[in-house]
């Protein structure tokens, strides 16, 4: 990890989408912005997809931050709400693509396990843990905004995780296929 960066947290939603930056340093983290962006007084779908785009390029273009990490849609009952959440995270990813911000998805779960250390933590949780971590003022009323927070603090906690989608047999398959890992 770079001694210093930048880290745009995202919860993309039609409704609300929660965000929120954290800078690193000395590999120490440090809290810079917790806030969401309103959609509901738009009924226009398209509408929505348009200012969560321009939110996003305007939060890059700003903050400059060095990687994204966003909440991946959950699979649940409603198909027509998993359509609408997965174009909200799509219109997302393709503002930090426009500005080449490397993208991270996460699960919920994983984001909830990463911050609590219990993936079915609910919200409030969450929350606090984030006040904890961050010394955080105050939680907000809508807590979009903290999952935006935590998908940051996420990416922060598995920086250093190997991924990889290479498959190795033994031993000397990593050998062969890493050789600038052997001194």
């Amino acid at each position: 990890m770079q001694v210093e960066k930048i880290i745009l947290g995202i919860d993309p939603g039609t409704t609300i989408m929660g965000y929120g930056l954290i800078k690193i340093k000395s590999n120490q983290m440090e809290f810079l912005l917790l806030d969401e962006l309103i959609l509901k007084k738009y009924t226009d779908h398209y509408t929505k997809l348009k200012i969560i785009f321009e939110r996003t390029l305007q939060l890059i273009d700003a903050h400059h931050p060095d990687e994204i990490a966003i909440e991946a849609p959950f699979f649940g009952k409603n198909v027509q709400s998993m359509l609408k959440l997965g174009r909200a995270q799509g219109v997302a990813m393709a503002a930090g693509l426009t500005r080449e911000v490397p993208i991270t998805e996460y699960s919920p779960k994983k984001i909830k396990m990463a911050i609590t250390g219990n993936g079915n933590a609910s919200k409030e949780q969450v929350a606090k843990m984030l006040q904890s971590i961050l010394h955080l003022k105050t939680i907000p009323k809508n807590l979009d905004a903290t999952d935006g927070l935590a998908a940051a603090v996420c990416h922060f906690y598995n920086h250093k995780k190997i991924t990889s989608n290479k498959n190795y047999s033994g031993w000397g398959a990593y050998v062969n296929q890493n050789p600038d890992k052997i001194t």
